[in-house]
């Protein structure tokens, strides 16, 4: 959004300390529906901001909303995933993830992107 008066600017602080009292930081504010904030990304003014990251922050957040897992650093579309560690039960693992999974470490288990219908399954449990 622009913000030609400074008012948000002022407001949430992203004048740079240093620099000159109308040159704001660059910074991106990841709202859900329920109006919460789910993530921020601060670049200084100098950098350009990077919108691969900011998809793949929305599509980490979607994911864990919506299938119970969290990604892994360096994560791409497509790459396996991580089941959050609540998940316990076999049962609804099975059903969550009918492609299977590995279990690394008891609380570190990869599975196939749920939301994709074209990765054939690779891991079982």
């Amino acid at each position: 959004m622009a913000d030609h008066d400074h008012k948000v600017s002022l407001l949430f602080d992203l004048i740079h300390p240093n620099s000159l009292a109308n040159a704001t930081v660059r910074s991106v504010f990841i709202i859900d529906q329920d109006k919460k904030i789910r993530a921020t990304i601060t670049y200084p003014a100098s950098t350009g901001r990077n919108f691969s990251e900011i998809l793949r922050v929305i599509d980490s957040l979607q994911l864990t909303d919506n299938y119970k897992v969290a990604t892994p650093v360096n994560w791409k579309h497509g790459e396996d995933v991580v089941i959050v560690p609540a998940l316990k039960d076999e049962e609804e693992l099975k059903k969550r993830f009918p492609k299977g999974y590995k279990a690394v470490k008891p609380y570190l288990r990869l599975t196939p992107q749920p939301n994709l219908e074209t990765k054939e399954a690779v891991h079982s449990n």
